[in-house]
């Protein structure tokens, strides 16, 4: 791996641990002890081994799609891995109601710095725009003026973190219950868009696999968002 990208993924990573920490301290204590009493140690097994299953195969599928025969990595793709393990680990122990809030602050500084090592990166990083002639576009190194489009997944990141953190500090409840799928929401509904400026094979009707797999995870979140409002109102 580039030692850059190297060093803003550990950054990355040491900065979601000290926010989900303080997040937890200020927020969460009361709810997640509630949450660990449902869910079990082999939630986290779930967790982790989605998360990298799906990392690997969403990330080398798609660079395969385009030409690219290379192992590749992608955080959206741990993100589907990840809710796709736990649900099925969750629907097993016949536990419900969401259980992803603590990660809602960590995932999004992951993807607010770490999009800055892809950027750094350079083309080796496949996660670079296609050309063009926007005043901040960006020459990775091949002399084509490109759309820089790991800063506008980061800068939107960005927006929507100052959104979590101001309601966690007049409703943190609306966070417990929703902020997660919220989450999934956001990040699938903005990186459709970016999508759209990258280089990356069709699938079906000008949609690359990364669309296809961002529609998918906003059902989801729709879904879900509907169905713990209506637990709610039975409870």
């Amino acid at each position: 791996m580039n030692p850059v990208h190297m060093f803003f993924d550990l950054s990355a990573v040491v900065l979601a641990m000290v926010g989900g920490g303080l997040v937890y301290w200020w927020r969460f204590r009361g709810a997640l002890e509630k949450t660990v009493t449902r869910i079990g140690g082999g939630y986290f097994l779930a967790l982790s081994g989605g998360s990298v299953l799906g990392s690997y195969l969403l990330g080398t599928g798609n660079l395969y799609l385009s030409g690219e025969e290379i192992v590749g990595r992608s955080i959206l793709g741990a993100l589907c891995g990840a809710i796709v393990t736990v649900e099925l680990y969750k629907l097993f122990r016949g536990a419900r109601g969401s259980t992803g809030y603590i990660y809602v602050v960590p995932f999004c500084l992951l993807v607010i710095v770490g999009r800055f090592g892809c950027y750094f990166s350079g083309m080796d990083d496949h996660t670079y725009g296609v050309e063009t002639s926007f005043p901040w576009a960006v020459d990775y190194g091949d002399g084509v003026l490109r759309h820089p489009v790991q800063l506008y997944e980061s800068l939107s990141m960005a927006g929507f973190l100052v959104a979590v953190l101001g309601l966690l500090a007049v409703k943190p409840q609306v966070i417990v219950r929703y902020g997660f799928y919220l989450c999934v929401g956001f990040y699938a509904g903005q990186r459709f868009v970016w999508e759209f400026f990258k280089p990356y094979g069709a699938v079906i009707g000008g949609l690359n696999l990364f669309h296809i797999v961002c529609l998918v995870m906003v059902a989801y979140s729709v879904m879900m968002i509907l169905r713990e409002r209506n637990d709610s109102r039975c409870a």
